[in-house]
């Protein structure tokens, strides 16, 4: 199936999404400062550059992109399969998923918990705080 935009638009659509600062994790960084925690950015020394930082609870937070992270929820509009340009996309999915799964394993051998929290959720606002609370107030 052919792509409905060309490929200059494209591109320029492309270029302007970012890594950090995006509205979910901004949305989710305003929730838990709201609730009371306190937390450090994207520290760089930790596997992922994780979204939120709880050093004192050896604790982090991703926010992650349903499309980028492919989120698996079957019930996620968000995470839709590509539908052109098949083998550049879905290498570089495949590619995000498994270096998802090995930073939280590193995380988990350094010590680190991790909560990932997924931009459908935060739409939704369906108990994101309850998590974050429970998450954080766990042991």
């Amino acid at each position: 199936m052919a792509d409905n935009v060309t490929p200059q638009r494209r591109s320029e659509i492309m270029s302007n999404i970012r890594a950090k600062g995006m509205k979910p994790e901004m949305l989710v960084r305003r929730l838990t400062h709201s609730l009371g925690y306190r937390y450090r950015l994207h520290r760089k020394d930790l596997p992922g550059k994780p979204d939120l930082v709880f050093p004192g609870r050896r604790k982090v937070i991703f926010v992650h992109g349903c499309f980028w992270h492919q989120h698996a929820d079957p019930a996620c509009r968000i995470a839709r399969r590509p539908r052109s340009n098949l083998d550049y996309w879905l290498p570089k999915l495949e590619r995000n998923v498994s270096r998802d799964a090995e930073n939280k394993a590193r995380l988990a051998q350094l010590g680190w918990r991790a909560l990932v929290i997924w931009e459908c959720e935060v739409e939704a606002g369906g108990g994101v705080a309850d998590r974050i609370r429970d998450f954080l107030q766990s042991g």
